[in-house]
This record gives structure tokens, sequence and C-alpha cells, in this order.
């Protein structure tokens, strides 16, 4: 019976995951996004872990792309005609080019970038040898980059990996052209298109007005020893003074 299938089917989820705990290495913090599509978490609860739901939003079909910015909020119609009279997209950016923009844009709001370079250029090269990723890249005739993302993608689903903007260009409707020619460019080559979430508030509000659906996550976290008990609370604690 469906029941019966039901019942089978979680009991193998759930000693998939004991058999991933007990592969873990020996760690002190453990904190983990989960994919959307993986919604049974119990084997970490028992094991102490703790859970909290995000968000990320996705188009779940991308193969019509007419249907695609059919589906779009009339703004961000609005402002990928507005972009188009004054930009080009292109799909070649230099990586270094790229990690630059996103360091200074960063820079430029007084936030210190959160990957290194290394990092960031080994992960590109691999998804460029695997023909999975690329940087669209919206440029004026001056060459200048007013927005560029990092995309990369398998056979189910695209990701929009790493975004940046450049502030003085934020009126210029750059990110939603950006997006709008990267999904054309992969109508062909996956399903659907992952947003990668974000829990602040003016950047979901950009997200949802693509048509795309709002769509729960995990994160799991786990603090295995008590020095990254401590650490985490004295984290937290110097977090709430400064909110």
């Amino acid at each position: 019976t469906k029941r019966m299938r039901n019942a089978s089917e979680i009991e193998k989820q759930n000693n998939l995951m004991f058999n991933l705990l007990n592969e873990l290495p020996l760690h002190d913090r453990y904190n983990q996004n989960w994919d959307h599509s993986i919604t049974n978490w119990l084997p970490f609860y028992w094991n102490d872990f703790s859970q909290n739901t995000k968000y990320t939003y996705i188009i779940n079909d991308i193969s019509n792309i007419e249907m695609v910015f059919t589906n779009f909020d009339r703004s961000k119609k609005k402002n990928i005609k507005r972009a188009k009279e004054k930009l080009k997209v292109i799909n070649d950016l230099d990586k270094a080019d790229f990690y630059n923009n996103h360091k200074y844009n960063l820079n430029q709001a007084g936030i210190k970038i959160s990957y290194s370079r290394e990092y960031f250029y080994s992960i590109f090269d691999a998804a460029t040898r695997n023909n999975s990723g690329k940087i669209f890249a919206a440029i004026d005739q001056n060459g200048k980059i007013h927005s560029a993302n990092f995309i990369i993608w398998d056979s189910n689903s695209a990701y929009n990996l790493i975004s940046t903007i450049d502030k003085d260009f934020r009126n210029s409707g750059s990110t939603s052209l950006v997006i709008y020619e990267a999904i054309k460019y992969l109508s062909n080559k996956t399903k659907s298109f992952d947003f990668e979430g974000s829990m602040i508030r003016g950047v979901e509000y950009s997200f949802r007005r693509f048509g795309a659906i709002q769509t729960p996550y995990f994160n799991i976290q786990r603090n295995s020893t008590k020095k990254a008990r401590i650490i985490f609370s004295a984290y937290n604690f110097c977090k709430s003074l400064i909110s």
C-alpha cells in the first residue's frame, strides 16, 4: 500500500542518514544548508543537531523562456527593457575581474569578502572544466561592470551562487537583465533556476518578483565540542550587542 511504501522510504532515508552520521569526521562544529528536496532530518535531531528553516526562490521550469518572462513582475520587465538600451550582457567575464569587482563592492559597503581568491578560483575552474558554470555580467559602453553573477548548474537546476553589484548602478536594471539573460542561456541546459535563497528582506522581495516559487530548506547545526559551544555562545552574545 501507499502507506507501507512511505514508511519503507522513510526507513531507507533514516538508515542512509545514520550511515552519514557515522562517517562524519571529528569536528567542533557542523553547519550546513541542505538541498530543499531533503525534508527528513530526524536522525540528526536524535543526535542533538538543531534545525532552522530558511527559504529560497525557484523557477521550476525554465524550458520556455517566453513563459518565464511572462511570469516576471511588471517592474522586472520594465527594468530589463530599460537596461537593454544601455547595457550588454557577456558570459565570459574573467574570474579575476569578478573577484576583484565583488571584493571592491563589498568594501564600499564596509563588508569584508567572506571567501578567498584561491577558493573561488578552484570552484570556478572546476565548473568551467565540466561546462557547468559561467559568469554573466552587465557592462556599459565604457566597459564598466554594473553587476555580475556567477552561476553553476547540473542537469536538474542552475544555482545563482554569487552576485555582485556596483552601488553606483543599483538603478540601472542590470541585475534583472543579467538574471534574464542567464536563464535564457540555460533554458536548454537544465530544468530549473534556484536563486539560492536569502533571508534579507530586500533580496527576498527582488527574487520573488521573478515569478519564482518560495521553497523552504533546512539549515542543520551542531556544536560538537565544549570549545565550539563557548565560541558560538560568545559569537551570538556579541551579535546581539551589535544588533
